[in-house]
């Protein structure tokens, strides 16, 4: 059984499966992809799986055919016919450069570009820079940025944990397995990683900064501190995970650490992390943000496919409501 709901023009089906459950439909929208890594395979996969006309930019060389998806050229006439625009999870740089793996050209998001999206039109992306944020408030589209949002986070610290456990593995002489690891933050990253190192028998400190952190970490098992005291506590240490994005393991923590200890930094670009430091010392410091789409790029794409794609149907269901 079908439920069908009109919003802006662009017709959505809800699906009913044998046993009442809904089923997204996007039939009628077009989603117009731009670039993106092994991830986005996945995320187009699914928007044509859900029926609607996807058109996609920059995939040339991928060896897999997408079925379904038509290959285009980026101009503004595509762009403006999108109900829906999809860049890569890192969305574009500040000369709107498109991160394109897939593609046999470089793509560049240039003001005419902007220009010719309708204001109606949902852009997404994971995270968006100064560029394209200013872009967006100039000409009027609703920008939405994925990894703002908290499930889309807590999924995504998964293979960030699993990915940074790989590396401390590969860049170890020893077992996580009675190891001595901090682990700085305890946001959504940072307590399924204490959480991991833990399952697989490492002793695990935890640096924090609220109250509310302490008491988590307590009755989780682990060893809180307070973050910025990290100087007090890392002569023993055998790993450093840090997810703080801010300058936090300095040169004077370093100083202080075993010859054999690793730092493995899972912080947006530049880290927090005196990496300069650490070589000049001969300690592995190893910057990693991003691992989703390293070490699981097909886990991390079907995360941002349902999320997306549920996003989708809330904003369109909510333009059917209103009208």
């Amino acid at each position: 059984m079908f439920h069908h709901f009109v919003g802006c023009g662009i017709r959505c089906s809800i699906l009913y499966g044998l046993e009442g459950v809904p089923i997204l439909m996007l039939t009628g929208l077009t989603i117009v992809f731009l670039g993106g890594d092994a991830r986005q395979v996945e995320v187009i996969n699914k928007c044509v799986e859900l029926d609607a006309i996807v058109r996609v930019v920059g995939f040339e060389t991928l060896e897999s055919p997408l079925t379904g998806a038509s290959l285009e050229t980026l101009t503004p006439a595509l762009l403006q016919e999108a109900d829906v625009i999809v860049l890569p999870v890192v969305g574009c740089n500040d000369q709107g450069g498109i991160a394109a793996p897939f593609s046999t050209t470089d793509l560049v998001l240039k003001k005419e570009m902007f220009a010719a999206i309708k204001e109606e039109t949902l852009v997404y992306t994971g995270m968006a820079k100064s560029y394209l944020k200013r872009m967006g408030a100039e000409y009027g589209f609703r920008l939405i940025e994925l990894l703002d949002r908290d499930d889309v986070a807590i999924y995504n610290s998964i293979p960030t944990a699993e990915g940074a456990v790989m590396m401390a593995i590969q860049n170890t002489e020893i077992t996580i397995h009675g190891s001595n690891c901090i682990v700085l933050g305890m946001g959504r990253t940072g307590f399924t990683l204490a959480k991991t190192l833990q399952g697989l028998g490492a002793n695990v400190q935890v640096g924090v900064r609220k109250e509310a952190d302490v008491a988590r970490a307590v009755q989780m098992g682990w060893k809180p501190f307070v973050a910025t005291d990290l100087n007090a506590y890392n002569s023993a240490i055998d790993l450093i995970f840090n997810t703080i994005p801010t300058m936090i393991v300095t040169a004077q923590i370093i100083s202080k650490l075993p010859r054999q200890a690793v730092i493995i930094d899972l912080a947006s670009a530049p880290g927090g992390s005196d990496f300069r430091f650490a070589e000049k010392r001969g300690i592995k410091a190893l910057l990693a943000p991003g691992l989703p789409g390293i070490v699981a790029p097909k886990t991390a794409g079907i995360i941002i496919a349902n999320t997306l794609c549920q996003s989708i149907l809330e904003e369109f269901h909510l333009r059917g409501d209103e009208e």
